[in-house]
């Protein structure tokens, strides 16, 4: 039987390290390559290969699937939404021409399987704002979307032409403990954690009644792994899933961590990310995701909070006052 080999590209982000621990755990440290223009970071160091690789470069990129026999690719290599709108041109050209090499990459090859993330940043004012469907009008409003749009495209068009098996899922807002945030328009749902921990109050950059789906990080660990363990022929969405687990406002998640933190305060002071957040829907219709691989969340949002602060609290160890859980 064909021992697989596993390549994450961008495995410094936010879902690169927990999934790359959780590929290693599955597969063998041995199987995983972490792979990133960013130096190693603690969580990875001593559990593994980590290889020095900017997705740009793709002769370096096929010289690395050569030498390791590469038979599956993670790309997450992306410049998020927030920061994207600063430096409009880069995000693009990262997130465009990062996955053509991969897609090329995986065609002359012939890669198992690759994986690449799409979001809900490529729904705009046109799609409904609750329970919006998987064939929704797609109009989004960041260079992000845009290139997440033109990227689902190039996604279908290569399994479509060139029978490239390239899976994908779009992912909400994510909440994780482990990794610091990356410059996306939800990332006050991670900050609020460190704040309401370090200094029992937070500032918060979208008013208060914004709704936005949202994800803890371990449900979209497992919803990518299960949806690259689906077989082929079960996989009916070659453009990307939706994939949903929660939906909450500033103000409600404010609410759970003062059950737990009760002298936490929060205040508004809505910025430019405001607008951004206004034009994605609320919640999201995963049905297809259920129906055609089983996808069902593990956490809601009681139970994502504190567990949020239980391993916050443990990470930060002497740096924050010990809350009793």
């Amino acid at each position: 039987m064909k021992k697989d080999t596993i390549l994450v590209i961008g495995a410094c982000g936010q879902i690169g390290i927990e999934l790359t621990l959780a590929l290693k755990k599955e597969f063998g440290a041995d199987s995983v390559i972490a792979a990133d223009v960013k130096a190693e970071p603690d969580a990875l160091r001593n559990s593994g290969y980590f290889l020095p690789l900017d997705v740009l470069d793709r002769q370096t990129l096929l010289v690395i699937v050569k030498r390791y026999r590469v038979t599956q690719i993670y790309l997450l290599a992306a410049m998020l939404s927030a920061t994207g709108e600063a430096e409009p041109h880069r995000a693009w050209h990262l997130n465009m021409q990062g996955l053509i090499n991969v897609l090329e990459v995986a065609r002359e090859e012939k890669i198992e399987k690759i994986f690449w993330p799409s979001s809900i940043a490529v729904f705009g004012p046109s799609a409904p704002k609750f329970n919006c469907p998987q064939q929704a009008l797609l109009d989004p409003v960041t260079v992000y979307g845009i290139s997440k749009q033109a990227g689902e495209q190039w996604c279908a068009w290569y399994h479509r032409r060139y029978g490239v098996d390239v899976r994908s899922l779009r992912y909400p807002g994510l909440i994780s403990y482990l990794a610091a945030p990356g410059g996306g328009t939800t990332d006050y749902a991670v900050e609020i954690f460190h704040s309401a921990l370090r200094q029992k109050k937070y500032t918060c950059f979208l008013r208060p009644e914004t709704c936005l789906p949202m994800m803890y990080m371990p449900d979209a660990i497992r919803a990518t792994m299960e949806l690259m363990e689906t077989p082929v022929n079960t996989i009916r969405v070659r453009h990307s899933y939706n994939i949903a687990a929660m939906s909450f406002s500033p103000e409600m998640i404010a609410v759970e961590i003062k059950k737990i933190i009760p002298e936490f305060k929060i205040n508004y002071e809505p910025d430019y990310r405001q607008s951004i957040a206004e034009s994605w829907p609320g919640s999201i219709d995963d049905s297809a995701a259920q129906a055609d691989w089983g996808w069902a969340p593990d956490h809601d949002l009681p139970r994502m909070v504190r567990d949020m602060i239980r391993l916050l609290q443990k990470k930060f160890l002497s740096d924050v006052s010990e809350i009793r859980l």
